[in-house]
């Protein structure tokens, strides 16, 4: 079965040929799949893609006059495909539900340490021989509120090591995890989600409903110094709202592995071009703000995962079977 991969980078590359089954045929590109590349598909079976990947309708139309009959995400969230086009067209979708959701969890935890302790800034500066604690101030976590907007298994692992810090759980989510009450947590509203959290981080995924989720008016909401991060996706928050809530310090400390316009910038090493994105260069002039490149999902454990799971998602498709990762059958 030849597939093929786009968005395609070195650690891609290796993971598959480490990891996936070897009768799979994978043919790598290390563009993003738009309907300029799409004819790179030409021959193959299925196509494998990633978070920016587009699967529109017209992608999807011509991945249909190729012969494609698969696309099989390396990823969980599915925002970027047009189902109801691939059902019409008879196209399967599988994704990898779940990889590694402590990988995300980790980084998550990770970042809001970094900006309380100002840990990057510290470390320049002592590169610097500069030893001074001034402008470092801290806060202690034990026994700060936490808003977990979404509980499925990211959030579910990040409570778990919120719970060990000694964190107040306050969560959001249209269903009900069990053992989100066994860690101490409850769910309530939104509103009272963020009038009383100190920190909110977002691991929900992005639907119609949740686009923009944070905006000009749940920024007003919030503790005045609130710490904000997103692990989830970048359209969950409005990028122009966020700005002005760093300006007017309702928003203390940001935390972004996500952006709503990251189709353009991440994954690539644009260190010798100019980047246009003038709302993303103006959040990096901020000084509590902290960006990472989507890389929240990045440990070896993950990339095993998921290499193996589209593996069987695909081998699946081969011998007319499902795994029960379909989104489209």
């Amino acid at each position: 079965m030849k597939v093929a991969v786009f968005s395609a980078k070195k650690y891609d590359c290796d993971g598959f040929t480490q990891w996936a089954d070897s009768s799979l045929q994978f043919s790598y590109h290390d563009c993003r799949l738009t309907k300029s590349s799409v004819k790179l598909a030409a021959g193959c079976h299925a196509v494998c893609v990633f978070v920016n990947d587009e699967v529109n309708a017209e992608v999807l139309q011509q991945l249909s006059e190729l012969g494609i009959e698969m696309v099989a995400l390396r990823c969980a969230g599915f925002n970027n495909v047009d189902l109801t086009t691939a059902k019409t067209l008879g196209i399967r979708v599988a994704r990898v539900p779940a990889y590694s959701p402590e990988a995300v969890a980790e980084h998550t935890i990770g970042m809001m340490l970094c900006l309380n302790r100002k840990l990057h800034k510290a470390y320049n500066r002592v590169r610097d021989d500069n030893f001074a604690l001034d402008g470092l101030l801290g806060f202690n976590v034990f026994g700060k509120t936490v808003g977990l907007v979404g509980t499925g298994r990211i959030g579910l692992a990040t409570a778990r090591i919120l719970h060990g810090f000694g964190c107040q759980l306050l969560c959001h989510d249209l269903v009900q995890a069990e053992e989100i009450q066994r860690l101490g947590g409850r769910y309530v509203s939104l509103a009272e989600l963020y009038a009383q959290s100190d920190i909110i981080s977002l691991h929900c995924p992005l639907t119609p409903d949740t686009k923009h989720l944070i905006n000009h008016y749940s920024i007003g909401s919030m503790k005045d110094g609130v710490m904000l991060i997103n692990t989830s996706r970048g359209a969950l928050v409005d990028s122009k709202a966020i700005i002005d809530g760093l300006k007017s310090r309702k928003i203390g400390y940001l935390g972004l592995d996500v952006y709503e316009q990251e189709a353009d910038l991440f994954f690539e090493n644009l260190s010798e071009q100019m980047i246009d994105d003038e709302v993303f260069k103006r959040l990096l002039t901020f000084p509590n703000v902290l960006i990472t490149g989507h890389q929240a999902f990045f440990t070896r454990e993950a990339l095993q995962e998921i290499c193996q799971i589209t593996s069987d998602n695909l081998l699946a498709f081969a011998s007319n079977t499902e795994t029960g990762n379909e989104l489209v059958n």
